[in-house]
């Protein structure tokens, strides 16, 4: 997960409405791009300002400005100006760590989501924040750096594909929903993967100790809960809302997304299940293993008290023992000593304790 730069515990005291950075590290400066398009004509712009902005706001084509980097205040203030924005909506942009939900303001809808990434290099999920402002021709998002899961939309918006340039800046903030929650299957089958490879260990292997990852994954999956469940509150209300921002053609395509999020709920609660499953199933082949332990020494413990008992008595210091002057004596003891051991060898035998 990200490491914060700023924790919540830190804005204590601040007046409401007051931009401050909380969420991962930035790693560079915050980079503004801007795509204008209509169903004929297609133009991007990539590391513009705040004044290129309010220009591409003021014609009469649908406008996306996406903003990667949640660290510039000073960014997310002039930006906010621009477009008319509440204070609280600023605060909340910059904070990182909302929960996804959905507010409806005067001419703007304001939506926030959580993107999941899978990295490879670190082998675990990574989880961005992204907010959108939906206005009647234009779509804003923030997220917190230029990482995201958008490319297939800007493919299709420069190459003219579909509907996407002939629909409104609502069919556009459904493009990009859609993105997000598609990538959740693919960050789903990738820990699906991780799991049955575990499961796999556990199952022929469980002197290995998989339980660190176990626990690994079971942290992910409550991310992954975290970030999924709200979503289904958010596209309910986006789908039953009242709003002109949200054409009624655009309903449609947004029950679509909401179903695959029922559909990824039933898999995370699946996988939870699976993870609870597989630890109980490590700690009992950890405790039968234990166990079999256990039996092997008790079995040999009980073969050596009658041969410790023999050794004790014929180890005792008297002056007359009638065996110690026998010829074959010695060799009769251990005589004496195999056919205990063997005969309480073939008694555990035949009890099926061997």
């Amino acid at each position: 997960m990200p490491t914060p730069s700023l924790r919540r515990s830190d804005k204590t005291g601040l007046p409401p409405g007051t931009i401050v950075h909380v969420g991962a590290r930035p790693t560079g400066p915050a980079v503004v791009s801007i795509i204008n398009y209509n169903e004929h004509g297609f133009d991007e712009q990539v590391g513009a300002d705040v004044e290129a902005c309010v220009a591409s706001l003021q014609t009469p084509e649908m406008t996306w400005i996406n903003v990667a980097g949640l660290h510039d205040a000073s960014l997310i203030e002039r930006l906010g100006l621009a477009l008319g924005l509440h204070p609280l909506v600023l605060e909340d942009i910059a904070n990182a760590s909302q929960r996804p939900k959905v507010e409806e303001y005067d001419g703007y809808l304001f939506v926030v989501l959580k993107m999941l990434e899978y990295d490879l290099e670190q082998d675990q999920t990574m989880v961005e924040q992204v907010s959108l402002i939906l206005g009647d021709n234009y779509l804003v998002s923030f997220q917190e750096d230029s990482n995201d899961v958008f490319d297939p939309v800007r493919a299709r918006l420069r190459n003219s594909a579909g509907r996407l340039r002939k629909f409104a800046a609502d069919y556009l903030a459904y493009a990009l929903i859609d993105a997000i929650v598609d990538n959740y299957f693919v960050v789903l089958e990738l820990m699906g993967d991780r799991i049955e490879g575990i499961e796999e260990q556990v199952a022929e292997h469980p002197e290995e100790r998989p339980l660190p990852e176990i626990y690994r994954l079971k942290r992910e999956m409550i991310a992954l809960r975290r970030a999924v469940w709200p979503l289904r509150e958010v596209l309910a209300m986006l789908q039953h809302s009242e709003s002109s921002l949200i054409r009624p053609g655009t309903v449609v395509y947004l029950r679509d997304v909401y179903d695959h999020t029922v559909q990824m709920m039933d898999t995370i609660e699946s996988m939870r299940d699976l993870l609870s499953g597989m630890m109980d199933i490590y700690l009992s082949g950890l405790s039968n293993r234990m166990n079999e332990i256990v039996k092997v020494l008790t079995i040999f413990s009980t073969i050596f008290i009658p041969l410790t008992f023999l050794a004790g008595v014929y180890g005792m210091n008297f002056r007359h023992f009638p065996e110690i002057e026998w010829r074959f004596g010695y060799a009769m003891f251990w005589l004496i000593c195999g056919v205990i051991a063997v005969v309480m060898l073939l008694y555990f035998r035949r009890k099926r304790w061997l």
